[in-house]
């Protein structure tokens, strides 16, 4: 059997990688909405099960923790299961977490964040691995970007729905529990979609090369080998930090400057689907320009507004929202272009292997960055002047896109 999506029948005559970009969109709203279900109901599960709802910082950890090493041993598994059965895989194991979750028992509720954590950190290279075989036309940038559009989707469906959805059952005991069960039904839904949407090819004994650890090591090594790899994973680490911290302090910066929380709530959701526009903008923007150039001007564009937002205390109120919607069209809008960058720059059949090694950073600029935020918040006293201070995270990044957009246009 054929192992690859596109060798489905064609169907309305779309062209195949349509087909392919529809289900991984689908696959990363599932995998967004599973993975930020607590944080939607947290207020609700803190109260039934006592604690307080900061707990929800470390589950939040607990994910790109165990993310980190997912990634990190993600092209073995691919390269041995193949991406379409690391997929179907990945979205049951995404409803078996939502259900672990709904079971109120704090061991089992641990269990299920960590396997979200697995199975997010395997989720970008397998789908990566089968966009990339489709990608036709000098689409990679728009194909990945449009993909990717699927986070802010996923953040705002659980936002949105499952705080309803535990409204709704609030007559039955723990509403917020049947609403994690109803949540598993979008994941186990794609399961049974991808399974019959995919071929697969047999299981590759041996193609791992033995310990999945020691594969990893050896990805690691062939990336610090690399120049452009090198760039990429920094790259990856800076933007995601950057991004996180655009995220987490909008509504707190907000509300310390007279904001209510609901007006702060929603310019934080407009910042979001900014960030889905903006994926596929710069998107098509790279497609022309070239990834590592457009990666620069995202830094340029990202360390310049949180520089101005130093100013933001003497603003009036429309200014900041229009300055903090225009952050998240460019802090939160660089993913595609750098898992299409990734993609591009993998050798020969290695495009899962690449990115699982280079994803390994990205996650590692998740958990560091709000954290170091938080630090020098403490520190220096103000949210404007630590927005000040990463800026310069986004002017770093631009030096170095640029810095290898030009490598690239001399090698030539």
């Amino acid at each position: 059997m054929n192992e690859y999506v596109s060798s489905q029948p064609e169907v309305s005559g779309r062209p195949e990688w349509v087909k392919a970009l529809i289900l991984m969109t689908c696959v990363q709203v599932a995998a967004t909405l599973s993975t930020l279900a607590l944080t939607a109901l947290a207020p609700e599960v803190a109260a039934s099960l006592g604690i307080g709802a900061h707990w929800i910082g470390y589950q939040i950890s607990l994910i790109y923790f165990a993310g980190v090493f997912a990634s990190a041993v993600a092209g073995s598994v691919v390269e041995t299961f193949h991406a379409e059965r690391v997929v179907v895989f990945e979205m049951g194991a995404f409803a078996v977490g939502l259900l672990l979750l709904a079971s109120a028992q704090p061991v089992l509720m641990v269990l299920g964040s960590a396997l979200f954590g697995i199975c997010y950190g395997l989720n970008n290279p397998a789908s990566s691995e089968i966009l990339n075989r489709t990608a036709r036309g000098g689409r990679h940038s728009l194909i990945f970007s449009i993909k990717q559009t699927g986070v802010p989707l996923g953040a705002v469906l659980a936002s949105v729905t499952l705080p309803s959805l535990a409204v709704l059952f609030h007559g039955a005991q723990d509403g917020w529990r049947l609403a994690l069960v109803a949540a598993a039904l979008v994941p186990l839904g794609l399961m049974v979609w991808s399974w019959t949407r995919f071929s697969f090819a047999p299981v590759r004994r041996g193609a791992g090369r033995g310990n999945p650890f020691r594969r990893a090591a050896q990805d690691q090594a062939e990336l610090y080998r690399n120049d452009r790899l090198r760039t990429l994973a920094v790259l990856g680490g800076l933007y995601s930090a950057l991004q996180l911290v655009a995220t987490a302090f909008t509504v707190v910066m907000l509300v310390e400057h007279g904001w209510s929380l609901v007006a702060a709530g929603a310019v934080a959701a407009g910042l979001q689907l900014a960030g889905a526009v903006g994926r596929i903008s710069w998107g098509v923007a790279a497609d022309r320009l070239g990834g590592f150039r457009t990666l620069g001007v995202i830094g340029v564009l990202a360390g310049a507004i949180m520089f101005s937002l130093g100013w933001i205390a003497v603003m009036p109120g429309w200014a900041q929202a229009v300055l903090l919607v225009a952050l998240g069209s460019v802090a939160t809008g660089w993913n595609g272009v750098f898992l299409a960058a990734a993609a591009r720059t993998a050798p020969e059949g290695k495009v899962g292997a690449n990115t699982g090694a280079l994803l390994v950073y990205t996650f590692i600029g998740v958990i560091i960055g709000p954290s170091v935020f938080a630090l020098v918040y403490n520190v220096v006293g103000t949210y404007e002047q630590c927005f000040m201070l990463f800026s310069a995270i986004g002017l770093v990044g631009a030096v170095l896109s640029f810095r290898q957009a030009a490598r690239g246009r001399i090698a030539k």
